[in-house]
């Protein structure tokens, strides 16, 4: 669902793992067929975020740069009209030997080729222009769109394939749902279709992140656990904040990276250090501490997250 806050809860989980002493890297998949966001109306789409490389992306790689510290490229932001390009040109170029060029597997390997390829990138690490970056221990992928939307189908197919290869327990699935209140109570049925959207395409979520507007209350979350085949320790609420730079500090208090670690099965350290991207100024109100922070400064309506 647009606007829920996808790309906050990515940015935040991310900031988790990287407190834990992971090297993180992002990638953000728009299923549009833009090749890039550069010519699309900000009044349709919000303002573009211009790369170190050029790259004109989508405002959450903005927010990746800016929680993580980090320096991405084009290449971390992935649409349908890139990888449809890229597939058309080498069948023009006969690269495929003369076969029938078709969604699977042509379309949904070009999409686990080129997450392979990025997430195997050094990733460089804020503004300093020496950094030659180290590889990442984790790449977190945010899938923009709705589930079960046809736009998004090629790319979940992807990633249930690019599953399928690398292992489950190299994968960890986080899905992102609303749960609205109405009449003073939170509505659960939303989630659970989205669940079941979810698995029907060949996907189980290991953790669910709750957009609400107050916490998530014990019995919604049992309930969802229950219906949803989901331990209730991994039913995260994300309710509303007063600035996106605590919802961080919403998620470590839910010990989000303690479950993401225990299904990896990465180190985690006894005492995590969380680096927040922001300090508050003399009114209390948060001030970006990266770099970035200072050079671009816009509210974020979120976007998406796996």
């Amino acid at each position: 669902m647009s606007g829920l806050g996808k790309g906050i809860t990515a940015s935040s989980i991310a900031v988790l793992l990287q407190g834990c002493g992971w090297k993180v890297n992002m990638i953000k998949i728009d299923p549009y067929l833009n090749v890039d966001a550069g010519t699309m109306s900000p009044f349709e789409h919000g303002e573009t975020f211009v790369l170190d490389d050029g790259g004109e992306t989508d405002l959450d790689l903005g927010n990746y740069e800016r929680f993580l510290d980090i320096s991405l490229t084009a290449d971390n932001n992935i649409t349908t009209g890139k990888i449809y390009k890229l597939v058309i040109e080498k069948e023009r170029k006969g690269e495929y030997l003369g076969k029938t060029v078709q969604v699977v597997p042509h379309i949904t390997g070009a999409i686990a080729d080129w997450i392979e390829n990025v997430s195997s990138k050094p990733v460089k690490t804020g503004t300093d222009p020496h950094d030659e970056g180290c590889e990442a221990d984790v790449c977190v992928i945010e899938l923009g769109g709705t589930v079960g939307d046809i736009e998004s189908m090629p790319f979940i197919e992807a990633l249930r394939q690019l599953q399928y290869k690398l292992g489950s327990e190299n994968m960890f699935i986080v899905q992102v749902t609303l749960v609205p209140t109405m009449s003073d109570e939170q509505k659960t049925k939303p989630t659970q279709h989205a669940v079941k959207e979810l698995r029907s395409a060949g996907f189980a979520p290991d953790m669910i992140c709750c957009r609400c507007e107050t916490e998530l209350h014990n019995e919604q979350r049992k309930k969802l656990g229950l219906f949803c085949q989901v331990g209730a320790e991994s039913i995260i609420s994300v309710h509303n904040v007063s600035d996106i730079y605590k919802v961080p500090l919403l998620l470590k208090s839910q010990n989000v990276a303690e479950i993401i670690s225990n299904k990896l099965k990465m180190y985690l350290p006894k005492v995590a250090t969380l680096t927040l991207p922001y300090h508050p100024d003399k009114h209390g109100r948060a001030c970006p501490t990266s770099p970035r922070g200072n050079n671009f400064a816009s509210a974020s309506t979120g976007s998406s997250c796996r």
